[in-house]
């Protein structure tokens, strides 16, 4: 069984902080593998002085984008800064009462996810606060085996996307690492390894229990689709936020899910199968109206590549369905350029342009196979 960074962390706390007044980062994803939450394990030991909570919120309760409030925490009765609100790196006031950070949250493996970023902040705030920083480490749900996505531009840099690859196949650790060493932060910071985590483990491989890391993100099968279907979000397509499948049922009220089943499917993309279906979001896009679409159902979770599928998906329903849109951009960029790394796919969408399509797919293997040599440096596992 797999053992999570938490548990080493604990069992030699002396040898990690001493005496340190600790300034912990997590939610209701940071558990050790009897379900016990580290924020109740750490708050216990009376060295926890501040906590932070990131997009979601400390208790997991806040919805995606919805602003996270500074407050004081109920149970414990500590401070909680919000790194999603009037700032999104601590502030030198912040750390005032703390001695060390450490990082404890579940991640998806994707990029899209702005716990990343948060971390990346934290690095750098750590760095300048001269203050040692430690991440406990957890599994890729998507293993570590897998790259795939091309590399975001340098200039679509923002909270949902940094240079790499869609799917970048290291766990949070080995990211942090990742981090530290490429933007040359300089960062004292210490990974706390799992025990008996391997690259090839999938999380269903793990014999832990899934706890979501926000409330979208419900099961594993979601993680499995995210990677591809995030890319919705940046269209007038719903990505099911307000369902029990987000990200696994996809669709709007002008679609026909049959017609559009019955089209993917004849792609034979493998390890997939588009079943038609009919959704009602409670909140999000088209709230209370009812949508056509489809559900993705993955047969082989090791063939089936997210973002293939979402290329098809994007091309088939650009092509057919004239409603079709991308959300107007904010700040001179579209949403959808900032989650798909470059502003090419976008633009050869909107030109029903197939062949410049695959050939994009292309370039980004390359790049994904570019980024999987690189990142052995700093393979912990």
């Amino acid at each position: 069984m797999v053992r999570q960074g938490i548990e080493a962390f604990l069992a030699n706390l002396d040898h990690y902080v001493g005496r340190m007044r600790i300034g912990l980062v997590a939610n209701p994803s940071a558990v050790d593998s009897r379900l016990r939450s580290t924020l109740d394990l750490l708050t216990a030991t009376g060295r926890v002085s501040a906590l932070f909570g990131l997009e979601h919120g400390l208790r997991g309760h806040v919805q995606a984008g919805e602003r996270v409030e500074a407050s004081v925490d109920l149970r414990t009765g500590l401070p909680v800064y919000s790194l999603y609100g009037d700032t999104l790196k601590p502030a030198p006031e912040m750390l005032a009462d703390v001695d060390c950070l450490v990082f404890d949250l579940q991640d998806v493996g994707c990029r899209y996810y702005t716990y990343l970023y948060s971390l990346l902040y934290l690095l750098e705030a750590a760095a300048e606060a001269a203050l040692p920083i430690f991440v406990l480490d957890r599994p890729n749900p998507l293993g570590g085996e897998v790259v795939s996505g091309g590399i975001l531009e340098a200039d679509l840099q923002s909270f949902v996307g940094y240079p790499i690859p869609v799917r970048y196949g290291l766990t949070i650790g080995e990211l942090a690492l990742f981090f530290n060493a490429t933007r040359r932060i300089g960062a004292d910071l210490t990974v706390v390894k799992m025990q008996g985590w391997q690259r090839h483990l999938l999380w269903r491989d793990t014999s832990l229990s899934w706890v979501p890391p926000s409330p979208n993100m419900p099961t594993t099968s979601t993680a499995l689709v995210y990677p591809g279907t995030c890319l919705l979000e940046g269209t007038n397509l719903s990505e099911g936020r307000g369902t029990c499948n987000p990200f696994e049922v996809l669709g709007a009220p002008w679609i026909d899910p049959h017609a559009l089943a019955e089209e993917l499917n004849g792609l034979n993309l493998e390890g997939v199968i588009f079943r038609p279906t009919y959704f009602t979001p409670m909140f999000s896009k088209y709230q209370g109206q009812v949508c056509g679409g489809v559900q993705l159902h993955v047969l082989d979770d090791r063939s089936f590549s997210p973002i293939s599928a979402a290329f098809h998906l994007l091309m088939v329903i650009a092509s057919e369905y004239q409603e079709f849109q991308f959300l107007e951009p904010k700040g001179g960029r579209y949403f959808f350029d900032l989650l798909a790394g470059t502003r090419r796919l976008r633009e050869l969408l909107e030109q029903g342009d197939k062949p410049g399509l695959f050939q994009l797919l292309q370039e980004w293997d390359g790049q994904a196979r570019n980024f999987a040599e690189l990142r052995r440096e700093f393979f912990l596992y």
